[in-house]
């Protein structure tokens, strides 16, 4: 009965993406949303509205073996959660209450340049760090005053980004952490604060889309079947592992789907 109900197809593409997330923190929009649009031609709502329900289950379990390994800082969680969930909030209730996203044409080009975006913040990721590592060391003071507010302001726009398209918590998220938190953020504390951080803002953002009945339940519990023990499976691999070179391939695949995408 449950082999009837979940198609394959779908969970070889989760669990190649669960796996991703796990050891990377990236992939539950950026990698996930592309793959739904371009392999198997899904609507662009249905395959976002999906997809966060998908990235928020799936992280959850790639986050238990993070927080295992104490690889989660809740004090910038609180202060990106601060930012990000009202955002969300807002989207939320606009398609609740009567944004016809059915018919948002703009929607695909709109997450092709959100691709895009965390891309190129993939391949930048180096020098922005080393400018805020400057920054931080130079001027220490002035940079810990602003640090709070900008975090906030950080997961606003992530907040804004995730619920329109599903894309940046973790590519642009963690590019973000990098730059706020140039001294703080080791390879594994990154991962880990990202993927905890998306869970909660993919779960608010995606409640609107369940609501309005956009969510395709047969379509996650097929992507679900795979991405959740390949996510365990990454988050393990991901303690003993640093997974620049990962990032690197990431950054050019998102690259040409981004042109793809936004190319039409």
């Amino acid at each position: 009965m449950v082999t009837e109900f979940i198609d394959w197809r779908y969970s070889i593409a989760g669990a190649f993406t669960g796996f991703t997330v796990g050891l990377t923190g990236v992939g539950g929009g950026a990698l996930m949303t592309p793959i739904l649009l371009l392999v198997f031609r899904l609507n662009p709502v249905t395959a976002v509205a999906t997809d966060l329900w998908f990235a928020a289950l799936t992280k959850l379990i790639a986050a238990r073996v993070h927080q295992q390994s104490h690889e989660v800082d809740w004090q910038v969680l609180r202060r990106l959660w601060w930012g990000s969930i009202p955002v969300s909030l807002v989207v939320v209730a606009a398609i609740y209450f009567g944004t016809h996203t059915q018919k948002v044409e703009w929607l695909t080009r709109a997450i092709g340049l959100a691709v895009g975006v965390a891309a190129i913040g993939m391949f930048l990721a180096p020098k922005l760090s080393a400018f805020a590592r400057a920054r931080r060391i130079g001027a220490p003071a002035r940079f810990k005053a602003v640090q709070p507010h900008l975090t906030v302001v950080a997961g606003g726009v992530l907040g804004l980004l995730v619920a329109l398209t599903s894309v940046g918590a973790g590519a642009l998220g963690s590019v973000m952490l990098l730059m706020l938190y140039p001294l703080r953020m080791t390879p594994h504390r990154l991962v880990g604060t990202d993927i905890v951080h998306a869970i909660p803002l993919a779960a608010v953002a995606g409640t609107g889309y369940l609501f309005a009945g956009l969510v395709d339940f047969h379509l996650l519990a097929s992507l679900l079947a795979g991405s959740v023990p390949a996510a365990w499976l990454g988050a393990m691999a991901a303690r003993k592992t640093h997974p620049k070179w990962l990032r690197i391939l990431l950054g050019s695949i998102l690259v040409a789907t981004s042109v793809k995408l936004v190319a039409g």
